[in-house]
């Protein structure tokens, strides 16, 4: 058994760097955060986004669920990007190398069990809302709360349909630096 240079002692035999080295071997990191082993897109190694780990094709066969996201950049006023993916902070990270200013901002997402449904139905709502003004893509000319809105518009219709029976998980970032 080795011997600790900081204690002078034996390893604990889950400090061991063996140990350690095995059990990390095991463990999925996606931008430095462990990924559980029950996740969907589970895959051991350390990766800079879940694109590095998945194709796109794949993270779509493996899981439907993920989150619907607003995400705005302050080049565009009044712009707001409505998307979907598994993770609204990884795909984040994915926007910021198209800035050189790193300045697109996370304004609002919602889990919801089936992203691509949702995100698809979102988008039309949004565009026959009277408070959207334009669309480009996936891009809505409009504010955040008449997103939200439309967002938990769709959650309750979804509800009345029996396909949910569970409140969603919801992270508004609206009060924190983000300026949405």
């Amino acid at each position: 058994m080795s011997v600790n240079p900081k204690t002078n002692k034996k390893y604990y035999y889950k400090d061991n760097p063996e140990a350690v080295r095995k059990r990390d071997s095991l463990r999925m990191y996606v931008n430095g955060k462990e990924v559980s082993k029950k996740h969907p897109l589970y895959k051991p190694g350390r990766y800079k986004t879940l694109d590095d780990a998945w194709s796109h094709c794949e993270i779509d066969e493996r899981s439907k669920e993920g989150e619907v996201y607003i995400i705005r950049n302050s080049a565009w006023t009044d712009w707001y990007k409505v998307g979907k993916a598994v993770s609204s902070e990884d795909r984040l990270s994915g926007y910021q190398t198209s800035s050189p200013f790193r300045d697109y901002v996370l304004c609002y997402c919602e889990k919801f069990d089936n992203r691509h449904k949702a995100e698809s139905e979102i988008h039309r709502m949004l565009e026959k809302h009277d408070k959207c003004f334009d669309r480009k893509g996936e891009w809505f000319k409009t504010y955040v709360p008449v997103i939200k809105e439309v967002m938990n518009d769709y959650r309750e219709k979804e509800a009345n349909t029996g396909h949910r029976d569970e409140q969603p998980s919801q992270y508004d970032l609206a009060y924190s630096d983000s300026g949405c």
